[in-house]
């Protein structure tokens, strides 16, 4: 029968009683693996952080796998890292920046309360916005936060997450 068909005989039983390769089941086992790493580092870890982290699994079984390897399987699985562009500032302006004067230079020592304050300006990213400020006047001495100050739509983006 499997002259007339032209298949070999090895084709023809491997047809009736199919079982996973060795590799098809070490494939199953990584993208089980894969899967895992991946939501639990939040679906932040590409191709290379997962192979650092499924190396240091796979060490005391005496396995390894190639990078490769995990970007062929996380195609397979439709997976890939969410990438979040960084912020960057406004399109160089066409006005030219007012230079102060640095009245600290490089100073910071203080002997007593409110003689040097610092400011500093934080720019955060939210899910819902983009972007969002936040901006603390700090006094040296005590290094104490005097006062602070936030967009309107970064209180809505806390609550909300």
């Amino acid at each position: 029968m499997c002259r007339i068909l032209g298949v070999s005989r090895a084709q023809y039983y491997r047809y009736r009683s199919p079982k996973p390769s060795k590799r098809r089941a070490e494939d199953a086992d990584l993208k089980q693996r894969i899967l895992r790493i991946f939501a639990e580092f939040k679906q932040r870890y590409g191709v290379m952080k997962i192979h650092h982290e499924l190396n240091l699994e796979l060490q005391p079984l005496q396995r390894r796998c190639s990078p490769r390897r995990i970007s062929r399987l996380m195609k397979e699985l439709d997976i890939h890292s969410v990438t979040v562009n960084k912020w960057k500032a406004a399109s160089a302006s066409k006005t030219k920046v007012e230079q102060r004067p640095n009245l600290l230079k490089q100073d910071f020592s203080t002997t007593g309360l409110n003689q040097k304050w610092t400011a500093d300006m934080t720019y955060i990213q939210t899910k819902r916005n983009g972007w969002c400020y936040l901006s603390t006047i700090m006094d040296l001495h005590s290094r104490r936060i005097i006062g602070y100050s936030f967009s309107k739509k970064m209180a809505t983006d806390l609550v909300l997450r």
